[in-house]
């Protein structure tokens, strides 16, 4: 019997490719991986801190953990009983339980393109959406004083769509914590941004230099290249705010001046702050139906919030962007430390990582994945807060080795035209989160080892 049962354990794992790839990983990525997944069983997506596990979680209750795949009916039905606590999450700095139970899904980072046609498809933003988080987020935002800990906490793991432009004022510094400030700072940003526009960009080219003219007609002809995919892009008036916010991000901070790739770093901020003001599918929308004002309001949010953006990640723009190429030497040692055969192929063949990380540095992964999956990416991001740069590289990380089996079988031609051409256009938001689970799990492994980086 017992031989029987072993034969049929062999016989299954050759029939299921992913088991099979699993178990020939690293056993250290395995057991991680594992508990990581254990952790997470029925609960939101931890960000920088981890979250306790309920000693009896519900099987009902999961909600779209890393690596488990729903049915429509689980999908549709109602949050469990246990899930309408606000409470029932505590967070703390400690190790994750080893003895957490396992998850029996477990991931493969081949062929994702495949599992996304296979797998029921996410709603954006639906798992964000269930009572228990937005319960949590309706107690954090409803204070006097928002802790902002508390939010990033929340925020890591996607912010619902109405909440996501007050959320991101928050997180990113440019909203005070204060309610009772909120109001009148942001009035009084808003008319600081008009009269910026108005000193630099409302003038004449008479009264600007050779470089100013050069830098403004630059930004002219990028802004009709920005996502190009998405109609509403398209539109005059969309590209003219670009114009104006980028034009004026520029002038005042000299030391970097309009770069390339900033123009894609707006649209994010674009988008969710018209939200406020249109309604429904982001292809349905028309600009011109706003009022100037409203228009005016949302221009300001847009420049404020790049602006701290850019404030933690200066030198990546400055004079032969420095703080980018620091970054693509990371994310090639970290790729070298989690899965060598893949970084070996790319050293054999000569392929560089600054040849394709380059721009995923330059533009956040923007023109690498479907707009619609970019709030929710940067949901995250911001979460992240100063860390943001150095977890960069552990997304990214992630990202590419999202494709190791099919690099491994590409020579170097092949390879630079998939890494330009990364088969993300039927991605939702099961991909991503699994990117950003792995990227969380290697952060966490690495982070705080950092001579395991070391050459």
């Amino acid at each position: 019997m017992k031989n029987n049962t072993t034969t049929n354990s062999n016989q299954q794992q050759e029939q299921d490719p992913t088991i099979s790839h699993i178990t020939t990983l690293d056993s250290r990525f395995n057991q991680t991986l594992r508990n990581v997944q254990g952790l997470l069983k029925g609960r939101s997506f931890p960000g920088k801190v981890l979250i306790t596990r309920r000693s009896d979680p519900p099987d009902g209750a999961i909600l779209g953990s890393p690596g488990v795949t729903r049915s429509p009916s689980e999908i549709d039905s109602p949050p469990s009983k246990d899930m309408d606590d606000p409470n029932e999450d505590q967070f703390h700095r400690n190790k994750p339980d080893t003895s957490t139970s396992v998850n029996k899904s477990k991931p493969s980072m081949s062929n994702p393109e495949d599992r996304s046609n296979e797998a029921p498809r996410f709603v954006m933003g639906a798992r964000a959406t269930d009572t228990a988080r937005l319960m949590k987020f309706t107690k954090v935002l409803g204070g006097t004083t928002v802790i902002l800990d508390k939010l990033r906490e929340l925020a890591w793991s996607g912010v619902p769509p109405y909440l996501r432009p007050n959320v991101w004022r928050l997180l990113l510094g440019y909203a005070p914590p204060n309610s009772d400030r909120r109001e009148g700072v942001l009035r009084r940003k808003r008319i600081e941004y008009f009269d910026c526009v108005a000193q630099y960009y409302d003038v004449s080219d008479n009264e600007r230099t050779d470089e100013e003219i050069t830098m403004l007609r630059q930004i002219a002809v990028d802004c009709p290249r920005t996502v190009p995919d998405v109609t509403f892009f398209q539109q005059a008036g969309v590209q003219k705010s670009l114009e104006r916010i980028l034009y004026t991000w520029a002038i005042r901070h000299p030391a970097s001046g309009y770069v390339q790739g900033i123009n894609d770093l707006a649209t994010p901020f674009l988008v969710v702050f018209l939200s406020e003001h249109l309604e429904g599918s982001i292809d349905s929308w028309s600009i011109s139906d706003l009022a100037p004002e409203k228009i005016s309001d949302v221009e300001a949010d847009c420049y404020w919030c790049l602006s701290k953006l850019l404030d933690g990640m200066q030198d990546h723009y400055t004079f032969a962007q420095p703080g980018i190429q620091r970054l693509v030497f990371k994310l090639k040692e970290l790729v070298r430390r989690i899965d060598e055969p893949v970084a070996k192929h790319m050293d054999e063949h000569g392929l560089e990582f600054l040849q394709f990380a380059f721009r995923w540095f330059n533009c956040l992964l923007i023109r690498e994945i479907p707009f619609h999956l970019v709030t929710r990416l940067w949901d995250t991001y911001l979460a992240e807060g100063d860390a943001l740069p150095d977890f960069l590289v552990y997304i990214f990380a992630s990202f590419l080795l999202t494709w190791s089996d099919k690099l491994l079988k590409l020579d170097f031609q092949e390879m630079v035209m998939f890494l330009q051409h990364l088969p993300t256009n039927n991605w939702g938001d099961q991909e991503l989160e699994m990117v950003l689970s792995r990227a969380f799990m290697w952060h966490t492994m690495f982070d705080s080892c950092p001579n395991h980086l070391a050459t």
